[in-house]
Formats: C-alpha cells, sequence, structure tokens
C-alpha cells in the first residue's frame, strides 16, 4: 500500500471520526442491527411457504377484509 493511499483511508477515517463525534454530541448513538436477507434463495422459500399458508387458512379473507377497512390509500 503506498503513502498515498495511506494517507487517503487516513482522511476518510478523520472526517467519519468527526461526522460520529458530531452525532454523539447530537444525542445520538449507533447501532447495528441485522435483518433478513429478503434477496437470498432461503427467504424468498420461507415467504411464499407462509403465503400458501395463510391462503389456506378460513380465517384469512376476514382478517385481510378488516385491514382493507382501516387502510386508506392516498389519492393521486
Amino acid at each position: 500500500m503506498g503513502e498515498r493511499t495511506t494517507r487517503a483511508r487516513a482522511k476518510i477515517r478523520a472526517k467519519v471520526r468527526a461526522h460520529r463525534q458530531r452525532l454523539r454530541r447530537r444525542g445520538l448513538r449507533p447501532i447495528q442491527l441485522w435483518v433478513p436477507d429478503v434477496r437470498s434463495k432461503r427467504f424468498l422459500r420461507e415467504a411464499r411457504r407462509q403465503s400458501l399458508l395463510i391462503a389456506k387458512d378460513p380465517a384469512e379473507a376476514a382478517a385481510q377484509a378488516f385491514i382493507d377497512s382501516t387502510f386508506e390509500w392516498p389519492e393521486e
């Protein structure tokens, strides 16, 4: 790694550090959040499996009707 690359990385780290310090002064704190990868085949298979199960549930139509009755879509 050349000196130029090392200096560039140090500059970036300093900017990130300053940004994080500003956020902390505003009362914020960093967190790490892990969520399901919706692009994975495993996720897609499980979503499909659950969708098929709920589609067969006799109470699904009533539940969906209730959700639809409480939801207002913005008019364009």
